[in-house]
């Protein structure tokens, strides 16, 4: 089967996220924020059904946008201290409108690449939705499936290391996941019978 995969890889160097999100080298966070903000809403596919290149420009600009928010320093002024404090209890804001946009689509989006067998991308797209929304029960659920599914692959492809790796990955990600629990663990039989334990 051909594959339908179009989006560049993630590997892209940070010159190249930069003209993504038509910003010159250099610009600060808050100035990719913006242009990430403004772009996202003009190629989201719900402003475009149907429109296979506004799509894949919107993924890229996610890549893109996730890429350099991780290398990107932000300036945090060191506290004066003063008196201990106890921290208030931290309870994590709801998601935003365009953050239950932005998993919906992302979520159409993760079903294509799995599909089409495009795992390396359903990945990297999982993994940076996850870093945006790292309290989302679902976004862990789907990125332990994710990385199940690879680990299924790399049993098919004789790379049992890998996929042990994988297994581990799934269920660190989603722990309480009893269903994973025993989906995993028909796949660590399945490598102990193929290459045995010791691996």
């Amino acid at each position: 089967m051909q594959s339908r995969c179009h989006v560049v890889p993630c590997g892209m160097n940070l010159e190249e996220c930069y003209r993504i999100l038509e910003l010159s080298q250099g610009a600060s966070l808050a100035q990719v924020k913006s242009a990430y903000r403004r772009l996202a809403r003009r190629y989201h596919p719900d402003v475009n059904p149907g429109d296979r290149t506004a799509h894949e420009k919107f993924i890229l600009l996610q890549q893109a946008y996730e890429k350099l928010v991780q290398v990107l320093p932000t300036f945090r002024p060191t506290p004066i201290p003063s008196e201990p404090q106890t921290p208030p209890p931290q309870t994590p804001p709801p998601p935003s409108a365009f953050d239950i946009e932005l998993k919906h689509a992302s979520y159409r989006q993760l079903q294509e690449f799995l599909k089409y067998r495009c795992y390396q991308r359903a990945i990297s797209l999982v993994e940076g939705l996850a870093s945006r929304l790292p309290q989302d029960a679902e976004v862990r659920q789907w990125q332990a499936v994710t990385y199940q599914c690879w680990a299924r692959q790399l049993i098919r492809d004789r790379q049992p290391q890998a996929a042990r790796e994988y297994l581990h990955r799934a269920l660190k990600v989603d722990p309480d996941n009893r269903q994973l629990w025993q989906e995993v663990e028909k796949d660590f039989r399945t490598l102990d019978r193929l290459y045995g334990k010791a691996i």
